[in-house]
């Protein structure tokens, strides 16, 4: 069992890691703007409403917790995203190195992923609406990769992911680090449910400390 610390738990990809976290026992802290959004009750779970620009603050609730995981995103129709999501990661970073806590995963966006040598961002194909929030994550890893304090993991998720199509759990995938996993109809897919079993997987084994990784089926 770990102690784990979960930022944006309340958000589609939070709640899944949220419950996959307490499924496997952890004890987990949510930490969420609007704690009346976290409706699960469980002697696992403690819910602290919180700022995370407020880094002090951030930190002292940090502290004590075996790995904090962020899954921070300030809204995909946010007309700030780009500005809001670079300021709220770096308050994240620094209150984790402020509270002591080593180990900091941080779930990222796909847009940064490899496709024949070419960041899928950068690509014809990529949706003009969310280039401003996957730039931020772009920009933000390439700022996390030179974070020396943190045993740090930045996670790109499969590119077929969306809130209107959720899956299930299968507890199946395959592990690529800065490349997509296509299934054999070359669809880059992976449930919110996976992702979080994924990333629960990653807290239990540490196979990716200062690297980014993804997953897909």
């Amino acid at each position: 069992m770990s102690k784990i610390a979960l930022i944006g738990a309340s958000g589609f990809v939070g709640s899944a890691l949220l419950k996959e976290a307490l499924d496997r026992g952890n004890q987990t802290t949510a930490i969420v703007r609007h704690p009346e959004k976290i409706s699960i009750e469980n002697p696992l779970l403690h819910v602290v409403g919180l700022d995370i620009n407020k880094a002090d603050k951030l930190a002292k609730q940090l502290g004590g917790h075996d790995v904090v995981i962020s899954a921070y995103n300030p809204g995909w129709t946010n007309p700030n995203i780009y500005d809001d999501f670079i300021k709220g990661a770096q308050s994240i970073q620094q209150s984790v190195k402020q509270s002591g806590v080593k180990r900091f995963i941080v779930i990222g966006g796909a847009g940064s992923l490899y496709i024949n040598g070419v960041q899928l961002i950068d690509t014809p194909e990529f949706p003009e609406v969310y280039k401003p929030g996957a730039r931020a994550a772009r920009d933000y890893f390439n700022m996390l990769k030179e974070e020396k304090e943190l045993n740090w993991t930045f996670f790109s998720p499969a590119i077929e992911m969306s809130q209107q199509h959720p899956g299930i759990r299968t507890g199946n995938y395959r592990l690529n680090l800065d490349e997509p996993v296509f299934d054999k109809q070359g669809h880059s897919r992976l449930s919110v449910e996976d992702l979080a079993v994924v990333i629960l997987d990653e807290v239990e084994q540490n196979k990716h400390i200062k690297k980014r990784f993804t997953a897909g089926y």
